[in-house]
């Protein structure tokens, strides 16, 4: 694992909830500290045992000697508990000259992901005090802007957390004077070499560590890295480079990319940022997976009948199909948000909890999934629709989309991971636009219970007996298990319950927005949750074949109306394999 960052931000704790003689919450905590200075020369000289404390303080006793030092004063302030600060000062040691900085660009800060995202996560670390004691902030993009300008453009966007409102705007302010602006063009050594300058005045001689967030277009991408690595790195701290999707529309073009970025980057340099992986709910599935004994032992074929992925949005392009309809859902979602969580939900146990063992568990079970045939895919494309007197209008209604356009708004495959463990488990994805709710979920479907007793209270459906769980990442996250259960009474009716964990009911704490977590991760050099260049080899290898089938038959997409669960053909797909979509139980 990385080295804990410079904050008091992150800890790793266990929290246990008990309620037995009205016992309260015990929490046991181990925090990392604010800044760990404690000169060796010193400890050496004085024969002091150190300890350090959970508050981030020095707690020193001295070891009797024969020969003890002159000075009894210091003696005597050392066997005192002792800030970190003051301990340089008695020492007589300059903290400053060792200390570090982080300075964070954001290329393309007038964009929209910027603006919407990427700011406002870094406005909510440093509300958090995760952010180093040393830092700057610096938007490039080809827009001309003053510093206050940018500030201005910024500060309609961030808010703040919902139980600490009362510092608000001080805390606004102090992150906004860290804001800087620098115009330059993408492709411009010249204009990066002036931001270069600007940087280094901001790092004031300190060790310089530098973020570049490259939130532009993937076609000036190279030119962007090239002219960053050779103009604007640090000379003697860290460079890295955060790369948004998409990472190529196939095999061939991703390939060509990770090629050109490591002309001038390094592998542990590239950060390749898939926000879904930062979700809370997706980052709770190993430990759902590995610390609970009930689950592990059940998950395998010989339990799970089947494993659904799926996300919906209720909305459509909406004036943004120019982008979409050059990639449609199946590379917009399903090759990268979709994928990561299957290969996450299927991995093996790693070895460690450090980043390449989990990504090598990873590609593991993306190499060992069965090439996607086309019969195994059903596409569609919303067509307009009238409901309580709205009009809702076609993907092709979009001004920005070719009226003849053929790429698909909505997709379902089926999958199968070729290995010990899951053979013959169908996955099955779906990912749409313009559908009837919100969302993105697991769901995770167990076999029938063999020689069941109440078979006959539950009639010839035997699906409604199966328990299922569920993983809702998204919106209102909870994770609830299905199980069957008595109805209370004389008789023996059945009815199926949920046991439900509901993280706004059970935690009073904000869930952090998937861009924190991920911006503080590269922050800390952390990648357990980026994409290594074999792990997008692989999913590109599974996908491209199916791609490049459906554009060169130019199959005609399924029409399913705005606001509907999406094509027919998507539950015949299941049907096929004896599944019925989970989202579709009129419990929901």
């Amino acid at each position: 694992m990385a080295a804990f960052s410079a904050t008091h931000c992150r800890s790793y704790s266990y929290s246990h909830s008990s309620s037995i003689n009205g016992g309260q919450n015990q929490r046991f905590s181990f925090s990392s500290f604010s800044r760990l200075s404690v000169p060796a020369k010193a400890i050496r000289n004085s024969h002091q045992t150190v300890v350090l404390m959970q508050d981030g303080v020095v707690a020193t006793k001295v070891t009797p000697v024969e020969k003890e030092t002159p000075n009894e004063k210091l003696k005597d302030e050392l066997l005192s508990v002792t800030s970190t600060n003051e301990w340089d000062e008695k020492a007589g040691f300059d903290s400053s000259e060792n200390e570090s900085t982080v300075s964070i660009t954001v290329v393309g800060a007038s964009g929209d992901l910027a603006k919407k995202k990427i700011f406002p996560a870094l406005f909510a670390l440093y509300y958090e005090d995760c952010l180093p004691k040393h830092f700057s902030i610096y938007g490039y993009a080809r827009s001309k802007m003053t510093d206050a300008e940018l500030r201005n453009m910024v500060s309609k966007t961030l808010t703040c957390r919902i139980d600490k409102r009362e510092n608000c705007s001080e805390k606004m302010d102090q992150f906004l004077k860290r804001c800087f602006y620098h115009s330059g063009q993408y492709d411009s050594e010249e204009n990066f070499a002036q931001l270069d300058k600007k940087l280094k005045k901001h790092e004031g001689g300190r060790v310089s560590n530098r973020l570049f967030y490259l939130s532009i277009p993937p076609n000036i991408f190279i030119e962007a890295v090239k002219c960053a690595s050779s103009s604007a790195s640090s000379g003697n701290g860290w460079t890295r480079v955060i790369v948004e999707k998409p990472f190529g529309r196939d095999s061939e073009s991703s390939a060509v990319l990770t090629k050109s970025l490591k002309q001038y980057l390094t592998e542990d340099q590239i950060f390749r940022i898939d926000h879904y992986l930062g979700k809370e709910l997706v980052e709770n599935l190993s430990v759902l997976r590995f610390a609970n004994l009930i689950f592990e032992p059940l998950w395998s074929r010989r339990y799970i009948r089947n494993v659904q992925i799926i996300f919906s949005e209720d909305f459509g392009t909406e004036g943004r199909g120019g982008y979409f309809d050059n990639y449609g859902i199946i590379r917009d979602i399903m090759q990268n948000h979709l994928l990561q969580i299957l290969a996450l939900f299927a991995m093996e146990t790693p070895v460690s909890l450090d980043a390449e063992d989990i990504r090598n568990e990873k590609v593991k079970v993306l190499r060992s999934m069965r090439p996607l045939r086309l019969e195994d895919v059903v596409i569609g494309q919303y067509k307009s629709h009238s409901k309580g007197g709205v009009t809702y209008p076609s993907y092709t209604d979009d001004k920005t989309v070719p009226k003849d356009s053929l790429t698909p708004t909505f997709a379902a495959a089926a999958l199968f991971i070729d290995n010990a463990r899951w053979d013959g488990v169908p996955f099955l994805m779906k990912a749409g636009k313009a559908l009837h709710n919100k969302g993105a979920e697991i769901r995770v479907q167990f076999r029938h219970v063999p020689g069941n007793l109440y078979n006959r209270n539950f009639g010839t459906d035997l699906d409604r007996a199966t328990n299922e769980l569920v993983i809702r990442v998204q919106p209102d996250e909870a994770i609830f298990l299905k199980i069957n259960n008595k109805v209370p009474g004389l008789g023996m009716r059945l009815d199926r319950s949920n046991l439900n964990l509901h993280y706004a009911a059970r935690y009073s704490k904000e869930i952090p927005d998937a861009y924190e977590r991920l911006l503080l991760d590269a922050i800390e050099g952390e990648r357990r949750l980026f994409i290594r260049s074999d792990e997008l080899d692989a999913a590109w290898a599974l996908f491209t074949p199916v791609l490049k089938e459906l554009e060169e038959k130019k199959i005609i997409p399924e029409s399913y109306p705005y606001g509907s669960r999406g094509p027919v053909g998507a539950h015949y797909l299941a049907a096929r394999y004896n599944v019925r979509w989970g989202d579709l139980d009129i419990e929901q």
